[in-house]
């Protein structure tokens, strides 16, 4: 039996999804910016997807910057929005537990571009502290960063109650999500939330890897991070990926079309594995598991077993899973996550990500679930005393 369970690393794409994106590579293969029939017709994919997503999301469709994926949408969020704003302040604050699209940039900016950056600690839950995000604000801070949902373990951040902090503090503050695990499992509204710029990932809600997007509210001043022929307003230059672009707008579509009912469908599953898991001796769950936490993702150590042992003995049942963040490097590495959350020091490399989308049926689950129960008490007897 094959089974994938590491859907937050990324997704098996609609079928509509393909079908779209093959008809613009071999049909309505036109260069957006082409003047001729070809071009118009490329061009009304952009403008269809900048629709749909605009909806999804109550945006204007002007506010919608098409990308290569959630990590350039964060560099551009970040390096754009920072160095555009950098007269009003040079401080930045973001949580110790970001994405690496966000840690890395926010050192870059750090050690390449003078900015002073805020790491904010979160509690064993994976939550950002609110009172040291309120003691982090101050008259140089420009702009605030955090995810909505952890892509380790899950947890879902007080984004409504840190953009209210932020904007208490100074409505010019900009306020930046990682949506990335998020977006397709909640409803995101970020002029409601006071949002100010959102990234976004196509691969990770069953769209076409190599595309994403970044809501940023009209009022964000911004300056671009790639240069060229100033496609979409000089914000983002760059013949468009239009393929990519339909493929994403299908996706999204598609996944908001009875979203209720997909994410209780998950969440079932996800009391499903935890409640047969955590009859294994010796393992932990990280993070919270009941209905504030993301529906997808379960992080799960298992003692006196490295992650990346059990991880390839259960790939030789069939059973895909990740080990930490497979977006980082498929070279596993202590979890800064882990670290973050005060994880017991026997997790730390023994911990393994289960992520689950709508495809995931209850027979896989107990699948994993019995295999698990054969594959750990084997694997420990050979552990070395």
């Amino acid at each position: 039996m094959e089974v994938y369970l590491d859907n937050s690393a990324t997704t098996r794409a609609y079928e509509k999804v393909g079908d779209v994106v093959r008809k613009v590579l071999c049909e309505d293969y036109g260069n957006p910016s082409s003047m001729h029939i070809k071009g118009v017709e490329a061009e009304a994919y952009i403008k269809e997807a900048k629709s749909v997503l605009a909806k999804i999301l109550k945006v204007r469709e002007k506010e919608i910057i098409f990308t290569s994926g959630g990590t350039e949408s964060d560099n551009l969020a970040l390096i754009g929005a920072a160095r555009a704003n950098r007269r009003a302040g040079n401080h930045l604050i973001t949580s110790s537990i970001e994405h690496p699209a966000i840690l890395n940039t926010m050192r870059y900016l750090e050690e390449e571009e003078g900015f002073r950056v805020t790491y904010l600690p979160v509690d064993r839950y994976g939550r950002i502290k609110l009172d040291a995000l309120r003691n982090a604000l101050c008259e140089d801070t420009i702009l605030v960063s955090v995810m909505y949902v952890n892509n380790e373990v899950g947890s879902v951040q007080p984004v409504e109650e840190a953009a209210g902090i932020v904007k208490a503090c100074s409505r010019d503050i900009l306020f930046h999500v990682d949506a990335v695990q998020g977006f397709g499992k909640y409803r995101i509204y970020p002029k409601k939330m006071k949002i100010d710029m959102l990234s976004v990932s196509g691969h990770k809600i069953h769209g076409p890897k190599g595309i994403g997007a970044l809501y940023i509210d009209e009022k964000v001043k911004i300056k671009p991070i790639l240069f060229g022929g100033e496609q979409q307003g000089n914000i983002r230059s760059g013949t468009e990926n239009v393929a990519g672009i339909a493929g994403l707008a299908a996706a999204a579509e598609e996944i908001y079309t009875n979203l209720d009912e997909k994410v209780a469908q998950m969440r079932s599953l996800k009391e499903r594995f935890i409640e047969g898991v955590t009859q294994i001796e010796n393992t932990t769950v990280h993070g919270l598991y009941d209905e504030t936490s993301a529906p997808h993702i379960i992080s799960v150590g298992f003692a006196g077993i490295r992650s990346e042992v059990l991880l390839h003995a259960l790939e030789e049942q069939g059973i895909c899973v990740s080990s930490g963040s497979a977006c980082a490097s498929n070279h596993p590495a202590i979890s800064g996550v882990l670290k973050g959350i005060g994880a017991k020091k026997e997790y730390l490399d023994a911990t393994l990500r289960f992520s689950m989308s709508e495809f995931t049926t209850a027979e896989e689950i107990d699948y994993t679930l019995k295999t698990l129960y054969n594959l750990v008490p084997m694997l420990r007897r050979y552990i070395r005393h």
